[in-house]
């Protein structure tokens, strides 16, 4: 069974819940009023194997690292360790999300030639939309071509926080 070790931190945007596996990797991080969204990814990528959240604080430093970030320290994140269930493709869009470096944005198209798979932007939208790590997993980071906050599970208001914080300059 997969322990999964959770917290909750305040956030100028909400409570963040951050879980983590007992090798202190993150697992997933999603906003509290999002907890539907948060249980359904949980249940899709870790259905084959039972897992169980249990109450912990601030695993593996993970909680400190993250409110570091929301205090302004943004590369705090940089280099937190992950794993995650998910497609071959997911992990591959994931891995390239974290490639994009604060301050700058992507769009869709672009981060799907990046991977050789020119033409897949909705394919790369899609598994941008089921990252269970955002934030540290960068998924604000992708736009739209013409420069629209688009898809962001967490609301367009907290993306352009986040890129705003990261300080990319939103016209």
């Amino acid at each position: 069974m997969l322990i999964l070790l959770e917290d909750t931190i305040p956030t100028p945007l909400g409570q963040l819940h951050i879980l983590a596996d007992e090798q202190h990797r993150l697992r997933a991080i999603d906003w509290q009023d999002h907890d539907d969204r948060l249980e359904k990814l949980l249940k899709q990528h870790y259905s084959a194997s039972e897992f169980r959240r249990v109450p912990s604080q601030n695993p593996g430093g993970l909680s400190h690292k993250l409110a570091d970030y929301f205090a302004g320290d943004i590369a705090a994140i940089d280099n937190l360790p992950t794993a995650t269930a998910g497609t071959p493709f997911q992990r591959e869009v994931w891995d390239a999300l974290r490639q994009i470096p604060c301050g700058q944005v992507m769009h869709y198209g672009e981060l799907a030639v990046q991977l050789g798979r020119p033409g897949a932007a909705r394919a790369v939208g899609a598994a941008n939309g089921a990252n269970p790590i955002s934030i540290v997993v960068p998924c604000h980071r992708v736009i739209g071509s013409r420069g629209t906050l688009t898809g962001y599970a967490g609301g367009i208001q907290r993306k352009e926080w986040l890129l705003r914080h990261e300080g990319y300059l939103l016209l």
